[in-house]
């Protein structure tokens, strides 16, 4: 197996690392109902539950 001959330096190690960030949500207008939500999550609005704009379950409170 690979063995490194020299220990890499913390700086060096970190320069290498800096390209993964975490890139930002993407966050969609729903053209059913108008609330903004995470894109493929279902979401709440007025006790019902929709996904894609499609109208999953209604609560019955």
């Amino acid at each position: 197996m690979a063995h490194p001959k020299r220990k890499i330096s913390k700086t060096r190690r970190d320069k290498r690392r800096t390209h993964y960030k975490a890139s930002s949500q993407t966050i969609k207008v729903c053209p059913e109902t108008g609330v903004a939500h995470l894109y493929h999550r279902a979401y709440e609005h007025d006790g019902k539950m929709y996904y894609k704009g499609k109208l999953i379950s209604e609560t019955k409170i």
